[in-house]
């Protein structure tokens, strides 16, 4: 008997001698995800400024994020974080630790792909770069607050720092030409008007004045008038310098190499760029072929909607007459002044919230506002959502481009609310940022395909929560899918395919009408970030697909709010993790 309780005891320390070392290597999930946040933000810092994460560490800092040193640790932390995944049998995992693992080594992956691409070598466009959004920052009414003399001495230090990141995305871009690896030269004409207000001695025209009209309250004379001239001298001798080294190498130096042509798919590395940004903006892993191929069959069936609402309306002609009546008509801008906009949206704010409990059991704490696009910036931007913070201290925001308002048109306003605001984006991350279940991550991560592809699918709510009753606010909602459609085949025609950028303006024009100017600001959109459209009908078709599958499956025991909440509380989810998770809510 001794024998045997030996030889037992023996097998028992040997197999624990084994598994000791598998233990030690495999750490409590949530402590690891929780590190791995911290040093994430350390190299992303304006990620925590917009996550409303008023962290002193973060406050006064601009990462230098396209150069050489910064992408070599983001590549060694993606690194770092997927050796220790493997460490785990995710198999055994609890089901939320499950969903985190598949999503964190998803982002990590395709995170470091994207250190292997040739992006930092062109940094700068029109669309969404660094010098928009500093300066975005610097107006005084987005993610770096101005309430005190500290945050003001905050953002003079961040200045310095942007400064840095000016002469390194100048330096990328030089190296780029020597690769011949450059932006179109449209794009960077572009460019040029953006930064002279930047450069300007004149408050009334360059917005990184703007902090000075509302100075901290609790100063006094002295003081508020001390932090005044400290702070125009960062202006003028850090931040107006900087994009004037900008603009003068874009024009005198930048321009000259710059091309001709709209897509990355003949430059060096091109066909591998374009494949990965697919990846990225979609979470999925079809091709550019495939996306768009799907492209042209949801233009076919969107047209064909079309048309019922055409004879629905009693209109005569063909559709593109249609298209052109809805664009020109008169009586389709009824604006006079931006607020009148701005109200136009505050009453759709109304009736949205009075159906939505019937769809969702969980609304959103974090307030909400509409506020006009500034119009330093508003000739090139889309209608788009600023996330609010979950303590309270920041609304969401849903920012509304009026250029020209006398140009302004109605008809999309009722399925652009759906979208960028409730129950698009403000329900889908202020829920996620709420939720304080998740892991940081979770809470503050996204991607394209899942935040947009919810938002999409939001607008086809909008019968459902009693919108679209009059045909040309449903028309209006076509249209916009009809775009989101377009995307798909435009995006992918000048990456994949070497499309022009003449031959995108026309097949946008003949399935969305307008003329070719009216649809500049997408293409080029689509030119400056290659992929970034294709994520919302992806997405959008990715959920359509799930909630049809539900409703067949489970007939009258389909639950139309606990879908939307599973699809919501989870944080943004890759499809593919989505779809798995949702599948095993149907099984339950």
């Amino acid at each position: 008997m001794r024998s045997i309780s030996v030889r037992r005891s023996l097998f028992i320390l040997l197999c624990l001698g084994l598994l000791l070392p598998a233990l030690r290597a495999a750490p409590n999930l949530a402590a690891v995800l929780d590190r791995y946040y911290e040093e994430y933000l350390a190299l992303f810092p304006i990620d925590a400024a917009i996550n409303g994460d008023n962290d002193p560490r973060y406050d006064a800092v601009w990462p230098n994020d396209i150069g050489a040193e910064h992408r070599a640790k983001v590549a060694a932390l993606c690194d770092k974080y997927l050796t220790t995944l493997a460490t785990y049998d995710r198999d055994t995992l609890p089901p939320a630790d499950r969903l985190s693992y598949d999503t964190l080594k998803w982002s990590l992956s395709v995170r470091r792909e994207g250190t292997r691409q040739f992006f930092h070598l062109t940094p700068v466009n029109q669309f969404s770069t660094p010098h928009l959004t500093f300066a975005q920052m610097g107006a005084g009414a987005s993610v770096h607050p101005f309430n005190t003399a500290q945050d003001y001495r905050n953002f003079l230090r961040r200045a310095r720092d942007f400064s840095t990141w000016v002469d390194t995305a100048i330096a990328n871009m030089r190296a780029g030409v020597a690769k011949g690896i450059v932006q179109p030269r449209i794009l960077m004409e572009r460019v040029l008007p953006q930064l002279e207000p930047m450069m300007s001695a004149d408050p009334a025209q360059n917005v990184f004045f703007k902090p000075l009209e509302k100075l901290p309250a609790g100063l006094s004379a002295a003081e508020q008038a001390q932090l005044a001239e400290e702070y125009r001298a960062g202006i003028n001798s850090v931040i107006r310098p900087a994009y004037a080294r900008l603009h003068t190498f874009i024009r005198d130096e930048y321009l000259p190499h710059c091309r001709p042509t709209a897509g990355i798919g003949a430059l060096p590395g091109g066909e591998q760029a374009y494949a990965y940004t697919v990846r990225l903006q979609t979470t999925t892993n079809l091709t550019p072929d495939q996306i768009h191929n799907i492209g042209l069959r949801e233009v076919t069936r969107i047209r064909a909607e079309m048309d019922k609402v055409q004879a629905q309306v009693g209109f005569k002609g063909t559709l593109n007459d249609f298209l052109k009546f809805v664009g020109t008509d008169p009586q389709f801008s009824p604006y006079k002044t931006d607020e009148e906009v701005l109200n136009g949206y505050r009453a759709i704010e109304g009736r949205v919230m009075a159906a939505v409990p019937k769809f969702f059991r969980h609304l959103p704490r974090t307030k909400f506002e509409v506020r006009a696009t500034e119009k330093f910036r508003a000739a090139t931007a889309s209608a788009e959502y600023n996330a609010g913070t979950a303590d309270g201290a920041r609304p969401g925001v849903f920012y509304v481009p009026i250029p020209d308002v006398a140009k302004f048109r109605s008809p999309r306003m009722e399925d652009l609310f759906l979208h960028e605001a409730i129950p698009g984006h403000h329900f889908q991350l202020s829920l996620a940022l709420e939720n304080t279940g998740l892991p940081r991550f979770r809470r503050y991560d996204a991607n394209n395909a899942y935040v947009e592809g919810w938002a999409l699918y939001c607008e086809t709510l909008g019968k459902e929560l009693g919108m679209y009753a009059d045909p040309y606010q449903y028309f209006g909602m076509l249209l916009g899918d009809m775009h989101r459609a377009v995307r798909l085949v435009v995006d992918t025609g000048m990456h994949a395919k070497g499309w022009t950028r003449e031959q995108a303006l026309r097949f946008s024009v003949e399935n969305e009408g307008g003329t070719p100017e009216s649809h500049v600001a997408e293409v080029e959109r689509y030119m400056a970030a290659p992929g970034q459209a294709l994520g919302y009908k992806i997405g959008q078709l990715k959920i359509r697909e799930l909630r049809t599958l539900g409703e067949k499956q489970l007939g009258a025991k389909f639950d139309l709010p606990g879908f939307h909440d599973e699809v919501l509380m989870e944080g943004a989810l890759p499809l593919d993790v989505l779809e798995a998770h949702i599948r095993a809510w149907f099984a339950r």
